[in-house]
């Protein structure tokens, strides 16, 4: 069996959220609704493809994700 992901990625909590650009905010309430972005808006995580700490938010929109399951979220990690 081959597996859909290449990177398991932990999810930190914090206490204060990362910003994200108010469009594609929105974007994501009109899609997931409010309660659910307001719960994941102060999760974040080490990209393994941007190099640096993003927003849960920002890494349920891109391409390469694939799950969130039980604190990590998987990724593909194809270049963008």
């Amino acid at each position: 069996m081959t597996s859909d992901h290449m990177y398991e990625v932990p999810i930190k909590k914090s206490e204060r959220a990362i910003k994200v650009d108010k469009e594609y905010k929105e974007k994501l309430k009109s899609i997931y609704g409010d309660k659910f972005i307001s719960k994941f808006s102060k999760d974040s995580l080490e990209c393994p493809i941007m190099k640096k700490e993003v927003s849960f938010l920002i890494c349920l929109g891109c391409k390469n994700f694939v799950r969130r399951f039980k604190g990590t979220v998987h990724c593909k990690g194809m270049p963008l």
